[in-house]
């Protein structure tokens, strides 16, 4: 059952949705706002409780209206057998029930036409073969006599009988047997239908019971086709020698007619089947009736408004009885405003041809539509595969193709966000978030089907490597950057990322895969549920809990030893961080659960090499590629006069220093380089390669502006150079460095890629290139510790020029403490301050243990008297 399945309105529903959604995300962001969560992490947390809300409520709302459209599809092949659950008691649930009911009918209507279609055919092949024997045989000669041309005449009687039957129950069921009402005398009409009937020739005795001065409203000729069809079926099975009585009786209002016989009678269970057509309980055709004549029948007495039925016999008897009763003034209405069906009452499907509206009781001969062959297609399973509206979000991009969930990933995640929660509240970086960072790795690797080809190893390998940093380095900004870099290449991995536009893709979809995801995760749930095993594993969790909180409480309490690992081992979980852990819980479970959808179900963010039509002149690519060219040729030019015109010529010049010189422009010089890359992918795009001449242009014309390039990379690492020694080293300036040697590295890959890219699956490579090589160029710094190595730098440049900014040094992790403890004193109590850390062994890390151990008290800052240098250093 759902939560608002008693609901009898969907408007309600909905607003009992969204006031439930808003309430929660009113709740939990507060909680979140007053336990001072960050925002980065309450937000994410706090859309994804409410999603989880709303989902959780919706379940059951749309549902119906999704299974009905699968239902519908499998009802367009043939297949009526579909239902949909329709419990709730809501629009959406009435519009269930009715779609089944409507699956139900057209499903019995279905069978009745194949029925038809089938009788119709073994009616018509009797009578047509025998017809076809006496015919060959008085055209060969043979049986030329009076028998053999009786036995013709009756099989043409036969079939003659058979239309007229078929052409009756036409004219009702297109609607065009009005009633035609008179006054009539009962009594003359049933002697008259059983002289009639008596033309059949049948050994049987006819009996009329009917008051003498009877007389009804009614259609005679209806009325004597509704008589001599009952009077037909009883004589048919009666027996020889047999009676068949046929009696009327006035009852208020009403009157009766009932026809008996001294057949075998009819049982019970049976008595409603035999007014359908061909509803025969024996084979087809017994006795030479056309299985067609009491529903004829039924269809008469519905035109009249009245009721037919067989009965049980009367005491002391035997056989069949049939009882009519019909209204003495039946109402003037026609076929068409009086059958309605029911949900119980089947009518024989067909689909008269047009008839001449001057002529409604002759209508043409209804056109039997063919009989679809039966559907082979095994039925769907309802529990994969549903679509739902985020479907038509992200469309083509990331279809979810009925993902199965994967129970053992859910449990993954919550073991990695119980980690997050545990381990990295109230403590820094260290040996705690690296257990995390491989937990949640763990997972996605498990999620990944390909993940034995060699770019996800490569990629698995740099993950685990940039997330070590956090245990060795005790850097902030390298740590978060590395920690930010391992989970990009452990995404890219997932998807398969190729292109640079993929990688950047693979980001934005991290984010989207919490709402992608969704249905994903509502089947990972019902996939353990709908074995029968939710409830038991729900059980069993809460009962683990409450063993390990009761006993653990119990043991830790009563020895002091084991109270002490408990302290050691456990986090202190304190009332006024328990918000916190319950975000970062239910934030690394999100976020785990995303990347691992991410890796089962990859967006198609990469497509393969799009080709692009080449120009048709080479000047259209060569003349954009020559006017960057030549600005890069008169940018180093200046570069040039700069460097050998001296500082003089400087101030003359531009009346800049040398230092203020090499600082001005160097943000433009690394967009320059940057947009090189794509100058030369476009280059590379556009260019006709079909000749050997074109191939040389392209080559040369590339060639000249990737080296302009790595020169411009040259003098901007010169350039930030100087600056550095004029300014001092920081972790900013150190990382441009590294970036704009490492856009270098990239033109020079994107030349080869241009020139070979054909040869070389397309440059396609070239994404996964910059990717791997960004990584490590992130662990390289790494490597050498760059607080410790900008420490030493600065410390050397005091030694060398007695310049140093303390406010800056000061700000450096305990990976410069090392380079630092080597200057005097004086400077040593301005940089480096008392060491009042009690971390646990959780926050671990290589950095904080070297510091520690070097120096376990700092000299402070207590004298007032030091006087701490600092620098009016230029904003980075």
């Amino acid at each position: 059952m759902t939560p608002l399945e008693r609901v009898s309105s969907i408007k309600v529903k909905l607003g009992l949705l969204v006031a439930a959604s808003a309430l929660v995300a009113a709740i939990v962001g507060s909680v979140g706002r007053v336990a001072g969560v960050s925002p980065w992490i309450s937000i994410p947390v706090t859309i994804g409780i409410a999603l989880a809300v709303t989902q959780l409520l919706a379940a059951g709302m749309t549902s119906p209206l999704r299974q009905m459209t699968r239902a519908a599809r499998r009802m367009a092949r043939g297949d009526y057998s579909v239902s949909v659950p329709a419990v709730g008691a809501d629009e959406v649930g009435q519009l269930g029930r009715a779609f089944n009911t409507m699956a139900s009918d057209l499903g019995a209507v279905d069978r009745q036409r194949r029925d038809l279609v089938a009788n119709v055919s073994h009616e018509l092949r009797t009578p047509l073969a025998a017809l076809t024997v006496v015919l060959e045989n008085l055209v060969d000669g043979v049986g030329s006599d009076p028998a053999a041309l009786e036995t013709a005449l009756g099989q043409a009687e036969r079939l003659s009988r058979l239309v007229e039957d078929l052409l009756d129950l036409a004219r009702v069921d297109a609607g065009k047997a009005p009633l035609s009402t008179a006054s009539v005398e009962l009594g003359p009409l049933l002697e008259a239908c059983v002289a009639e009937t008596r033309v059949n020739g049948r050994p049987v005795t006819y009996e009329i019971d009917v008051p003498a001065d009877l007389v009804v409203d009614a259609d005679p000729d209806r009325l004597s086709q509704l008589v001599v069809n009952l009077l037909d079926n009883a004589s048919r099975h009666s027996p020889r020698g047999g009676i068949v009585t046929v009696r009327a009786g006035v009852d208020g209002e009403r009157y009766h007619l009932e026809v008996l016989d001294s057949g075998p009678g009819i049982p019970s269970t049976d008595r409603g089947r035999v007014f359908e057509p061909f509803g025969t309980l024996s084979a087809s055709g017994e006795g030479g009736g056309t299985g067609l004549g009491l529903a004829i029948a039924r269809w008469v007495t519905d035109l009249h408004g009245g009721s037919i039925a067989f009965l049980d016999p009367l005491p002391g008897a035997s056989g069949a009885r049939v009882r009519v009763d019909l209204p003495l003034r039946p109402p003037a209405r026609t076929l068409a405003s009086h059958l309605t069906p029911t949900h119980e009452e089947i009518q024989m499907p067909t689909t008269p041809a047009a008839a001449d509206p001057a002529d409604p009781a002759e209508p043409a001969v209804p056109a039997v539509p063919a009989v679809p062959a039966a559907p082979t297609e095994t039925a769907p399973k309802p529990a994969y595969g549903a679509p739902s509206v985020l479907d038509d979000i992200f469309g083509a991009y990331w279809p979810d193709s009925a993902v199965p969930g994967r129970f053992g990933l859910f449990i993954g995640a919550v073991v990695a966000g119980l980690l997050g929660g545990l381990l990295i509240p109230d403590r820094n970086a260290g040996l705690g978030t690296v257990i995390v960072m491989l937990a949640a790795g763990g997972v996605v690797m498990l999620a990944n089907e390909k993940r034995r080809s060699w770019f996800p190893v490569v990629c698995y390998v740099l993950f685990a490597l940039l997330s070590s940093v956090a245990v060795l380095r005790d850097a902030e900004w390298l740590v978060a950057l590395c920690l930010l870099t391992a989970v990009a290449v452990i995404l890219c991995a997932s998807t398969q990322a190729k292109t640079l536009l993929g990688i950047v893709l693979t980001g934005i979809s991290w984010p989207l895969a919490g709402l992608r995801g969704i249905p994903w995760l509502g089947r990972t749930l019902t996939s353990v549920s709908g074995k029968g095993h939710g409830a038991a594993v729900a059980r069993t969790t809460v009962l683990s809990l409450l063993g390990l909180v009761i006993f653990g409480l119990l043991f830790t309490t009563a020895d002091a030893v084991l109270g002490s690992w408990v302290d050691r081992f456990v986090p202190d979980v304190r009332p006024d961080t328990v918000a916190a852990r319950i975000f970062m819980t239910v934030f690394v479970f999100g976020v785990v659960m995303g990347a691992a959808y991410l890796a089962v179900n990859p967006p198609r963010i990469d497509r393969g090499e799009r080709t692009s039509q080449p120009v048709a002149n080479r000047y259209e690519w060569l003349a954009p590629v020559g006017v960057v060219v030549a600005v890069f040729a008169a940018f180093l030019a200046a570069q040039a006069a700069a460097v050998f015109g001296g500082e003089d010529y400087l101030r003359e010049t531009t009346g800049l220093t040398y230092a203020e010189y090499v600082h001005q422009g160097f943000g433009q010089l690394t967009v320059a380089t940057a947009l090189t890359l794509l100058v030369i992918w476009a280059a590379a795009r556009k260019a006709p390669v079909e000749t050997t001449a074109d191939r040389l242009w392209l080559r040369i014309a590339l060639g000249l502006l990737a080296a302009e390039a790595l020169v411009v990379v040259g003098s901007a690492l010169y350039r930030m150079h100087l600056y550095q020694e004029a300014y001092g080293f920081t972790q900013l300036r150190l990382l441009v460095d590294v970036f704009e040697a490492w856009l270098g590295l990239l033109v020079i890959a994107g030349l080869v890629a241009a020139v070979t890219g054909k040869a070389i699956g397309g440059g396609l490579w070239l994404g996964r290139f910059a990717l791997v090589s960004g990584a490590v160029a992130l662990l390289g710094i790494a490597a050498i510790n760059p607080d410790a190595w900008i420490a030493e730098h600065n410390v050397s440049r005091y030694e060398k020029t007695g310049k140093i900014d303390t406010d800056f040094l000061a700000e450096l992790s305990d990976d410069a403490v090392p380079a630092l403890n080597e200057l005097p004193d004086d400077l040593r109590s301005c940089v480096l301050g008392t060491n009042d850390r009690d971390g646990d062994w959780l926050e671990w890390n290589l950095g904080r243990e070297r510091a520690d151990g070097l120096t376990p008290v700092y000299p402070g800052t207590a004298d007032t008297t030091v006087v701490c240098p600092s620098e009016n250093r230029y904003v980075d």
